[in-house]
């Protein structure tokens, strides 16, 4: 059996500087927390840096790439 590590995300999505409409309508959906792709993501395409991000299907890239847009 492989053990599986137990992320603890950097930032909560109230910690991004994004418009606040979509921070509460993020909040409100029950998304406190991002997700690993999108806690390392984020915050680096906030900040206007070129990303790629590898992750399984499912694990929030679309988001990642889209919130800070």
């Amino acid at each position: 059996t492989e053990a599986v590590e137990h992320f603890v995300p950097e930032h909560h999505f109230a910690d991004f500087a994004i418009d606040d409409r979509l921070k509460q309508n993020i909040i409100k959906k029950g998304y406190i927390d991002p997700t690993p792709i999108q806690d390392r993501a984020i915050p680096h395409i906030l900040r206007g840096l070129d990303v790629v991000g590898i992750a399984n299907t499912g694990t929030g890239k679309t988001a990642a790439f889209l919130i800070p847009l």
